[in-house]
């Protein structure tokens, strides 16, 4: 375990130094927030007025953070590394290595995005106080309990964009199944809540990733909820541990893989 808490510190510090970077990803954020709470403000006739439960307030918030989580998690090493590394033969040289590659990685992301989400976490209060007002009912405690479901939910994306990207193992690009995955987390998982959607529908929405990544962890902060805290907390249990099995029976299968073709 050692190994793996200093390739995450390395990273860590390494991202400190880079921090000018990850701030230019703001603009793009902002402009999108300023879009949707101009969206949102038009939909909502009346400030009283209720879509799917929630209150003008709370559906901007949602996307806000839904935004933030979105952004925060953005990283290559996910990605395009692990691709990479497959496919330009790097990965018969890291098999090797005194640790194992999927926690390599996952270690290395998980220092990437200990500084990324805080920054966007840090804007989008500022952005949201500032362009919305505060978080109706909102209490620190309920902040303190999503930040194991936040940890867990970007801890799933990861999990999942790895799965994808060992895919590199037997396709020669995986790119497209990334894009259709963050297409799938951007578009119906940020923009709008699971309960917007048609009721015959929600049960679904609840099996893919929307609900463990996104969904859950802002639906926590805008409107908490005991139950619905321990059916999020659950069901990013059990989609990790699914996930997990799925990750490393992929990799175990390349790995095979390259030692039978001489790899």
């Amino acid at each position: 375990m050692r190994k793996y808490v200093v390739i995450y510190q390395s990273v860590f510090i390494e991202n400190l130094q880079y921090t000018a970077n990850i701030a230019m990803g703001f603009i793009t954020y902002l402009i999108l927030v300023f879009v949707f709470i101009n969206l949102w403000n038009y939909m909502y006739a009346a400030p009283g007025d209720l879509i799917a439960g929630y209150t003008r307030e709370q559906m901007i918030w949602y996307v806000m953070l839904t935004e933030m989580i979105w952004f925060g998690a953005r990283s290559s090493t996910v990605r395009e590394q692990v691709s990479a590394d497959i496919r330009g033969g790097n990965i018969a040289y890291l098999i090797n290595k005194p640790y194992h590659y999927p926690f390599y990685i996952l270690a290395k992301y998980t220092g990437e995005w200990n500084i990324q989400l805080p920054m966007y976490a840090a804007l989008t209060a500022a952005a949201g106080i500032t362009m919305v007002g505060a978080l109706p009912d909102f209490h620190w405690l309920t902040l303190v309990a999503a930040v194991p479901c936040i940890a867990l939910g970007m801890t799933i994306h990861a999990v999942l964009k790895l799965c994808i990207s060992m895919l590199s193992f037997w396709i020669e690009d995986a790119n497209p199944f990334q894009w259709l995955y963050d297409k799938l987390i951007l578009v119906v998982g940020t923009i709008f809540p699971v309960e917007i959607f048609p009721a015959a529908l929600q049960p679904v929405l609840k099996l893919t990733p929307i609900y463990t990544v996104c969904y859950g962890p802002a639906k926590l902060i805008v409107d908490f909820s005991v139950g619905k805290y321990l059916e999020i907390l659950l069901a990013q249990v059990l989609y990790l541990a699914f996930g997990s099995v799925i990750l490393f029976w992929i990799y175990k299968k390349g790995g095979r893989k390259l030692y039978v073709n001489g790899g």
